[in-house]
């Protein structure tokens, strides 16, 4: 953050015999110089430019300081760089490089800062599908969520064979008396039930919901919509839907089978199913009795619900025992038995699932995803969305910039504190804008690489 001058200097104890001094001289200074890279991730796939195409500014040009696209790149910057609340802003707009950011170095008028502060965002944040007398700016929702695939799309240079799409929902607590609150019982609490879909590290769809539903609620219309996009661009591709029990239902299934999608659920225990694989269960225990190690057993079956469900599916049963009691497992899928062998399908590609997990941790815990604290879910589904572009632009940066690198695999706060949060000297001049950064920095190798793949990439 920028510094003021001061000529007052603090005195601290002496080392070596040397008086150490502290001051407010520094000039202008940043801890966020490394974000340039951020913007460099974003020339290289236009994310900001892009979404700011799905809002409508109804304003008079001739009274507008600051820009659609300023604001959506000062919130989505400011999100990557770990401001989660629009408070932040009225320092960051002062702030050299979230300036050099948004490509706007100084103000029209000379009582107003480069970059926004928290009122004008929060208007932003409060936009309408339709402008209004009092919400000059519009979002278009279905815009949004086409970007999302559209970002995903383009990041593949080739049409892959098959993708797996993982679903889940996740609990996203709420503190205030926000429209759409309901208390979950499963979590213990006032949540939302946002839906996600990822693939791999792509993020497809955040979906914002009311948590008094079913978990797959609104899961066949998502992935409609996703799959519909995707077969556009790859019409051969093959698509296999991934999730846990909460998504095993008769609607979803079917319209998977009706669509050429295949998919594997985990599938919820019942009596019926564990007395289905009651000898593999003795067999198990008799195995883990004599080894002293948890023993599993597979079990391919063909099953069917008493009523929900239209027809027969194939069942994949793990009978397992482990310390000292039985704990089966199912799993329900498309796939054909003569295509992948029962044991390899639910361990090697269900148990895959959970990575999602992990994605969805750093979009909550790294990207503030679960900062839903405005009083209207409308407004919440476009904060969702805001730090959701924020994971989507971090992951350009990690998938372009530091591949084969130490930060290949990290995850998007580590990326933040090793890479972005980087203190800097900042000089301006007539002809160039300098940051100058810390000779001792010990990552500056991959940063430069960062740097000349991104460069590279947005050419």
């Amino acid at each position: 953050m920028p510094t003021q001058c001061s000529a007052g200097l603090f005195g601290f104890a002496p080392v070596e015999g040397r008086r150490v001094e502290a001051g407010f001289d520094g000039g202008t200074i940043t801890s966020d110089a490394g974000a340039l890279l951020l913007g460099a991730a974003d020339r290289a796939i236009r994310l900001v430019e892009r979404f700011a195409a799905c809002f409508t500014d109804a304003r008079r040009p001739d009274l507008i300081e600051h820009g659609v696209g300023t604001l959506i790149g000062q919130r989505v910057f400011g999100i990557a760089l770990g401001y989660e609340d629009l408070n932040d802003h009225d320092h960051l707009r002062h702030d050299p490089a979230m300036a050099v950011l948004a490509g706007k170095l100084a103000a029209r008028r000379s009582d107003c800062a480069p970059l926004a502060g928290k009122s004008t965002l929060n208007r932003l944040e409060l936009s309408r599908p339709e402008p209004t007398r009092y919400h000059k700016i519009a979002h278009d929702g279905a815009a949004i969520e086409g970007l999302f695939v559209n970002l995903f799309l383009e990041a593949h240079k080739s049409a892959p064979k098959q993708i797996v799409l993982d679903l889940d929902a996740t609990d996203d607590p709420i503190h205030g008396h926000q429209e759409g609150r309901f208390f979950h019982g499963y979590y213990d609490g006032y949540c939302y039930l946002p839906l996600y879909v990822f693939c791999g590290r792509h993020l497809l769809a955040a979906k914002l919901r009311r948590s008094n539903i079913d978990a797959s609620a609104g899961a066949v219309e998502e992935v409609e919509r996703i799959a519909a996009r995707i077969r556009t661009r790859w019409p051969r591709v093959r698509i296999l839907l991934r999730a846990d029990s909460g998504f095993a239902r008769e609607a979803l299934m079917a319209w998977c089978e009706k669509n050429r999608v295949d998919y594997v659920f985990g599938l919820a225990r019942n009596d019926r199913l564990v007395e289905d694989i009651a000898d593999e269960l003795i067999h198990a225990e008799e195995e883990a009795r004599r080894t002293g190690k948890p023993a599993r057993r597979f079990k391919d079956l063909r099953w069917s619900t008493r009523e929900s469900w239209s027809r027969s599916r194939r069942v994949i049963a793990k009978a397992e025992w482990t310390q000292g009691e039985a704990n089966p497992r199912f799993i329900v899928t498309s796939l054909k038995p003569g295509e992948v062998m029962g044991r390899h399908l639910y361990e090697e590609v269900y148990c895959a699932r959970g990575d999602m997990e992990n994605r969805i941790k750093e979009a909550q815990g790294d990207l503030f995803a679960d900062r839903t604290s405005a009083a209207t879910m409308r407004a919440n589904q476009l904060r969702l969305w805001f730090a959701s572009m924020a994971y989507v632009l971090m992951c350009a940066l990690r998938r372009i910039g530091l591949a084969h690198t130490q930060f290949a695999e990290a995850t998007c706060g580590t990326i933040r504190l090793k890479l972005l949060k980087l203190g800097a000297l900042v000089r301006v001049s007539v002809r160039r804008v300098k940051f100058a950064m810390a000779s001792g920095c010990p990552w500056q190798n991959e940063w430069a690489l960062a740097h000349a793949r991104l460069r590279n990439a947005a050419a």
